[in-house]
This record gives structure tokens, C-alpha cells and sequence, in this order.
């Protein structure tokens, strides 16, 4: 994983849940979640979610997520070729 997409990764899916907090994943990068903004939504294991700044602040479903993740391996690659 590039600095690039590890600063460009608020797009994360659930690992665990222990109350408001999520230990979550994307792309091999691991952040600890606040889940409390989306103390109204179900969330659970599996689940995509949005973050900034260590806040989850809107659930996804996998489509949505996946098609996110699509652009940011594109940017990436041409943030990579651009600097070559």
C-alpha cells in the first residue's frame, strides 16, 4: 500500500464492533473506527462505512464501496505515472 492510498482510503469495511468502536480494513490498512455519528444505522461485520478523521459518517453497501475503491486505484495509478 502507497502513501498515496493509505491517505486516500476513507472508505473502510467493518472487521469487528465492540460497541461504538470498529476495528476496520481497506486494501491491507487497518484504522480503528468511532462509530457513534451512525449510532442510528445497523452496522455490522461486513459492512462499508465512510470515515473522516476516525468518524464513521455514512454506511455504504459493498457496490458502492467497491466502485469507490475502482477510482482510487485509478488516481493512484496515475498519481504514480505522473511522478515517473
Amino acid at each position: 500500500v502507497t502513501g498515496v492510498q493509505t491517505c486516500a482510503l476513507p472508505i473502510l469495511q467493518i472487521k469487528q464492533v465492540d460497541q461504538f468502536i470498529a476495528q476496520c480494513e481497506a486494501k491491507g490498512v487497518q484504522r480503528e473506527i468511532n462509530l457513534f455519528m451512525l449510532q442510528h444505522e445497523e452496522l455490522k461485520v461486513g459492512d462499508f462505512i465512510v470515515t473522516h478523521l476516525g468518524q464513521a459518517i455514512q454506511k455504504l453497501s459493498k457496490e458502492e464501496a467497491l466502485t469507490a475503491w475502482a477510482i482510487y486505484d485509478e488516481m493512484s495509478d496515475s498519481t504514480k505515472e505522473s511522478q515517473r
